[in-house]
């Protein structure tokens, strides 16, 4: 039975004040990290004078930031203490071994706030209004920025990966990982299985950061690099995994089976390509986070977008692949296919 008229809430504005405000959220995370405001509060500085003073702020400004984070989620606050969340203690603390802080370098960047400045005009084009291919004009040097400061945020996604596809196993794996950028995805296979060979792909400046990390994990005898774009360079055959790791979202879906079928035809027979998306359900506005990464798509891509697995799955069969298999990176929020040759 539905509810009664009278029981309804009544109607408020209150969500339009919040989101036309809500680039004041974004704001203060930013400025809290350039602050180092979580480490401080880790260390031990509680109150706005302690706080303030490890920060070398003003207590007013400390003291209108830390409540306006509390607010929004990312502090606690109690008897005038301020404390970190969950979320806070172990993504922005720098002394975790999980801090995602560098994030905000990428995020933020003028090349992907740009595109959103005129949200009706892109609602009209169907498309980015920046210049070229917006964000994936070939040589973008976005793309260092992104492979240096997303780095720990791929991390855990790209060991969940290496465990989904039972790297420890250790069988002799050759292989591609496309748009390698930072280059983790490959590297957590090379690591996890001292019998695998990576060859990465990507730009030639981004695949400088993807050799230093390979060489700071102790895997580059075993890491090799492709330079240049992913729909023109030639793969080779013979692969065993082939990794696309957040890529297909940035193109139309006629692009993306033209690049699925060199996949495809890279792959040994038996082969597995693994793809990473944020994947949203069939009714496009669940779960919140895969949802609302077609607006982000729609604002730095002429075509790209955020697929369903209905969707995915037909491309991938269209390329030539047998079966595809969605898997949850739980607690992660995105999502994996695994598709058979």
């Amino acid at each position: 039975m539905s509810a009664s008229p009278q029981h309804q809430p009544a109607p408020s504005p209150e969500i339009i004040f919040d989101t036309l405000n809500a680039y004041q959220r974004t704001a203060a995370l930013r400025g809290a990290i350039e602050l180092d405001l979580f480490t401080a509060i880790a260390e031990g500085n509680t109150t706005t004078k302690s706080i303030s003073a490890r920060i070398q702020a003003s207590e007013k400004g400390t003291r209108v930031l830390c409540d306006f984070l509390t607010v929004i989620g990312f502090l606690t606050k109690q008897d005038g203490h301020y404390g970190l969340t969950q979320d806070s203690a172990v993504f922005l603390n720098r002394q975790s071994p999980a801090y995602m802080g560098s994030v905000a370098a990428f995020l933020g960047t003028p090349a992907l706030a740009d595109g959103f400045k005129d949200i009706a005009a892109i609602v009209r084009k169907g498309g980015t209004l920046l210049e070229g291919e917006g964000t994936v004009e070939p040589n973008n040097p976005m793309w260092v920025e992104f492979a240096r400061s997303m780095a720990p945020m791929m991390n855990m996604p790209a060991q969940a990966i290496a465990e989904l596809l039972d790297a420890r196993s250790g069988a002799n794996w050759k292989v591609l990982d496309i748009a390698a950028g930072h280059g983790l995805f490959g590297i957590a296979l090379a690591r996890q299985n001292p019998n695998a060979r990576i060859v990465a792909l990507d730009w030639e400046a981004v695949l400088a950061v993807a050799r230093e990390n390979a060489e700071k994990a102790g895997v580059s005898s075993r890491h090799s690099t492709i330079a240049g774009s992913a729909f023109e360079a030639d793969f080779g055959t013979g692969y065993d995994i082939v990794l696309v790791t957040n890529f297909l979202h940035h193109f139309d879906v006629p692009t993306n089976e033209s690049l699925l079928k060199k996949v495809y035809a890279a792959l040994a027979p038996g082969g597995r390509a693994v793809t990473l998306e944020f994947i949203p359900n069939e009714d496009r506005v669940s779960p919140p986070m895969h949802a609302t990464f077609s607006m982000m798509m729609l604002g730095g891509t002429s075509g790209g977008d955020a697929y369903t697995f209905s969707e995915l799955d037909r491309m991938l069969r269209n390329a030539g692949f047998a079966r595809n298999e969605m898997r949850q990176l739980s607690p992660l929020p995105q999502r994996v296919v695994v598709s058979y040759k």
